[in-house]
């Protein structure tokens, strides 16, 4: 089962704490285990092991991740791509705090190394459909 691409209006909301463990989990192909999320993340959060497990719990509940038995060990997957991860706050970064068109924001990943080009693709056709569902959403308000 692969990744799942999200419609606008599925994107999800991310916490700060949500988008680290996803990006951790973004580079790995296998899964990993809460002990190795929270190796890599606990730095940044310096909180204990039982609150990573219980946010990346939380997770799949929210179907933000997979979690499948290896061996006896609970292996976690992103259930969601990168783009559609980076959508939704890249979509009210851009719309709501700079009022910038996403042409500008996307041509900023193009020169960076942190997506693809398919990736980028992915996020330019979610941006596109956000921006869409959000003025049908505001006209059907008036």
């Amino acid at each position: 089962m692969g990744i799942k691409s999200k419609s606008a209006g599925d994107l999800p909301d991310l916490s700060r704490t949500e988008l680290q463990m996803l990006n951790v989990l973004w580079k790995s192909k296998e899964g990993l285990s809460v002990r190795e999320v929270h190796e890599q993340i606990k730095g940044e959060f310096n909180w204990a092991y039982s609150t990573t497990k219980t946010t990346m719990d939380r997770m799949v509940k929210k179907g933000l991740l997979r979690r499948e038995d290896f061996h006896g060990v609970f292996l976690y997957q992103a259930e969601i791509s990168k783009p559609a991860g980076l959508a939704r706050l890249l979509s009210f970064f851009m719309n709501d705090l700079l009022e910038m068109d996403q042409s500008a924001l996307v041509s900023l990943f193009g020169r960076s190394k942190a997506l693809s080009s398919s990736e980028i693709d992915e996020l330019e056709s979610l941006l596109d459909q956000q921006t869409s569902y959000k003025k049908s959403a505001k006209s059907e308000e008036s």
